[in-house]
């Protein structure tokens, strides 16, 4: 959830769609984000758009936010109307969602349900920091619905939690783990960042170790991006802390992806890894594959069959909005098929399943024969019938030194 807006397009005060997109969406998954502005305090390294303030005035608190983003939902449902599907996925983000008591996170969860309903399998994931759950407040929250949790742990090292900003104790996030398995979590997810100022290749190692120890089904394991407009890139800035090193970033991704694999837990997005195809987070999926979502709150992002809008920033000038009965969207804009085409590439690409070759253009192609030589991708083919020819069958899969290159693979595909 970038705290930047980009300008887009005049987005419609009553949110309306386009006819077609609504049709086109009924064919693909459904999922719904929403976003809980709200933190005890920042961290040094957070680019996303949260508040530490429990009152913003206007509307904007902590207490009305649930009340607010239902609103959103009824929005959502009027929308859509013609769409006549069940949500897959839901998943609540921010910010820090558990700041906000879980049956404030039940009753935004309720009107998704109400509105909408759920698949019989849909996955229901709350974000969490480690400090801000306990036992009874996880099991409040498997009550209402929830199946999933996500927890930020980052960092196993003290040293690393302090340049983080991050104020849980390093074996917090083990302790919570085990609460929410206790709870009756069926899926249990661990942040872990790497590549912080300070960090050692036997601080990553120590910390993939401890996050292993408490044996979630999947793990999430991110570079350290130094983004503008941060303390972390003021105090870089400054010289007090040394930029991220590439090579750095390198070593530690192929630690963890040794040391995770070892364990039961395989790659199925470049950063992330799961113990069965059960335990991968289906809602990131829907984002990686271009379906459909809808993004409650200030700030968030939608996206319906190639129409994309967000939200306005300030959770004051999201609740007015919503409060006057007009749509929060700040603007939107429609993607053209070339537009589409191009960000399945860059999505696609990082998925183990691999991207099919008939979505690249001539150029792409023609580029797939030298990355194949230079050992960045291999071909694989899902059809026995169809062995040794380009189709739609074969798929464009990184190798493991191209998970490394990702980006630079991306370019070549997209002269």
């Amino acid at each position: 959830m970038p705290s930047t807006l980009p300008e887009g397009e005049v987005a419609p005060l009553d949110g309306a769609l386009p006819e077609s997109a609504v049709r086109e969406a009924a064919s693909r998954p459904l999922g719904f984000y929403l976003h809980v502005p709200f933190c005890a305090s920042r961290c040094g390294y957070c680019d996303f758009n949260t508040y530490t303030a429990r009152e913003l005035g206007g509307g904007g608190s902590q207490a009305s936010y649930a009340e607010t983003a239902v609103r959103e939902v009824l929005l959502a449902r009027r929308v859509l109307g013609e769409l006549d599907r069940p949500v897959d996925t839901v998943f609540f983000g921010g910010g820090t969602p558990t700041l906000l008591p879980a049956a404030d996170l039940g009753k935004m969860l309720a009107a998704v349900r109400d509105e909408f309903g759920l698949a019989p399998d849909a996955e229901v994931t709350t974000e969490a920091n480690p400090e801000s759950v306990d036992p009874a407040y996880l099991e409040e929250l498997r009550a209402v619905g929830f199946n999933r949790v996500s927890f930020g742990m980052q960092s196993a090292s003290s040293h690393v939690l302090k340049i983080l900003d991050r104020q849980h104790t390093p074996g917090r996030a083990l302790q919570a783990v085990k609460e929410a398995t206790a709870a009756g979590f069926e899926h249990v997810n661990l942040d872990l960042i790497y590549g912080t100022p300070g960090e050692s290749l036997d601080d990553w190692r120590a910390s993939l170790e401890s996050a292993l120890s408490a044996q979630p089904d999947h793990v999430s394991a991110y570079a350290l991006i130094v983004e503008d407009g941060t303390q972390l890139a003021r105090r870089i800035r400054r010289g007090e802390l040394p930029m991220p090193d590439d090579d750095d970033l390198a070593d530690k991704y192929v630690l963890a992806d040794e040391l995770l694999s070892a364990e039961g837990l395989r790659w199925y997005e470049v950063s992330n890894w799961a113990r069965s195809t059960a335990a991968r987070c289906r809602h990131n999926e829907l984002y990686w594959r271009g379906d459909t979502w809808w993004g409650i709150g200030p700030g968030a992002h939608s996206h319906v069959a190639g129409t994309r809008w967000w939200n306005v920033k300030h959770p004051t000038a999201y609740a007015e909005r919503l409060n006057a009965g007009e749509s929060p969207a700040h603007a939107r804009e429609t993607l053209d098929p070339d537009t589409r085409r191009v960000e399945r590439v860059l999505l696609e690409v990082r998925l183990s399943e691999g991207l099919p070759l008939d979505v690249l253009d001539e150029p792409g192609q023609a580029a797939v024969d030298q990355l194949v030589a230079d050992g960045l991708v291999v071909i694989a083919d899902t059809s026995r019938t169809n062995l040794g020819k380009r189709g739609v069958s074969q798929r464009l899969v990184l190798t493991d030194r191209g998970r490394l290159l990702a980006d630079a693979v991306v370019r070549d595909l997209l002269p």
